[in-house]
């Protein structure tokens, strides 16, 4: 009988075994004339002046950064979870506990994005929004919030909620 481990083993070794066969029956000349463009192409770079570059850094980077790294939090989160859901050790009340804790974090993020979805409908407003237990922290893309809009923000972020929640209303140019 076959099982999972060898189905997973012969499938990556047939994806490597392909892959290798057609790096070695690569024509040639494609390697060299790359190879040449790049060594032209780093000539060039190093006789012109040098300029000053310089590094801007737009509202929505600041977002996608903040989404990316909650994102890799979760992911992360996650991939323990399921070590402990696989896991041969790991009682049965340790599986269920995984289990609901995987199934509150997806439910977070969807209540995340749907804050998200909810203050760029009602304000106009490009947001983050990180829910941590009890404690909501919004970040919202704008040159300047006044008191009054980042009052009618925490209003309609607590209007999804039963519970106190504490919310934070911060602006990032």
């Amino acid at each position: 009988m076959i099982n999972k481990k060898s189905i997973w083993f012969l499938t990556l070794f047939s994806l490597i075994l392909v892959l290798s066969i057609y790096y070695i029956t690569m024509p040639s000349e494609l390697l060299l004339s790359t190879k040449e463009n790049y060594n032209n192409q780093s000539e060039k770079e190093e006789t012109t002046e040098e300029e000053e570059t310089q590094v801007t850094v737009n509202e929505s980077d600041l977002l996608t950064s903040l989404r990316v790294e909650a994102n890799d939090e979760m992911v992360q989160e996650m991939d323990e979870l399921k070590a402990v859901l696989t896991s041969k050790d790991a009682t049965s009340e340790e599986k269920n506990d995984a289990f609901e804790r995987m199934k509150e974090l997806n439910s977070v993020r969807g209540k995340e994005e749907t804050l998200e979805k909810k203050i760029k409908d009602e304000f106009k407003l490009d947001s983050f929004v990180k829910i941590d237990g009890d404690q909501i922290r919004v970040v919202v893309n704008t040159e300047e919030l006044d008191k009054k809009t980042a009052n009618n923000i925490m209003r309609s972020v607590q209007s999804n909620f039963d519970e106190k929640m504490y919310i934070s209303v911060k602006y990032q140019k």
